[in-house]
């Protein structure tokens, strides 16, 4: 496997691991791995470090909705013009363009249902090439970007035998 994949690879699942545990992995220097990382940034492949935190012990109430939106693509741009006025929002966390019934999926954060309810009903219904939306919240995570969010819990049925 080509050396930058792996930086990435390793990376990807814990950036915070000392530089000197990556250079072990990957069997070159610290110095090496330091420069590759600089590349990685500069040409955009790595594009942020970020925090996965569980919002939920810190008593934060956020409410998370999953929004498909149906769109009428744009002459010449197709929903790239639509894509971009929409992550341009505080909100808007992420947006992927989808196959399928729906045309865009995005994930939006707020801090309650009214909150999202009212972004959807006067924001984003509003723009133009918008024909639909469909909002589903999330009532619970258990797993996000490949990690457990909530411990497993104690399962206090009894057991039954025949």
């Amino acid at each position: 496997m080509d050396i930058k994949r792996e930086l990435v690879d390793i990376l990807e699942h814990d950036a915070r691991r000392p530089v000197s545990d990556i250079a072990a992995m990957l069997s070159c220097t610290e110095d090496e791995v330091k420069k590759l990382m600089k590349e990685l940034v500069n040409d955009g492949t790595i594009l942020e470090y970020q925090t996965l935190i569980n919002w939920e012990k810190l008593g934060d109430t956020r409410v998370t909705a999953l929004i498909e939106i149906n769109l009428a693509p744009q002459r010449e741009v197709g929903f790239d013009a639509v894509a971009e006025r929409i992550y341009k929002f505080d909100e808007v966390k992420s947006v992927y363009l989808m196959s399928g019934s729906f045309d865009l999926m995005l994930v939006v954060e707020g801090r309650s249902l009214k909150e999202i309810a009212n972004f959807v009903a006067t924001r984003l219904s509003t723009i133009e090439g918008v024909t639909a939306t469909s909002s589903h919240f999330m009532l619970k995570p258990y797993k996000k970007d490949g990690v457990v969010i909530t411990g497993k819990e104690e399962d206090h049925r009894l057991v039954v035998t025949p």
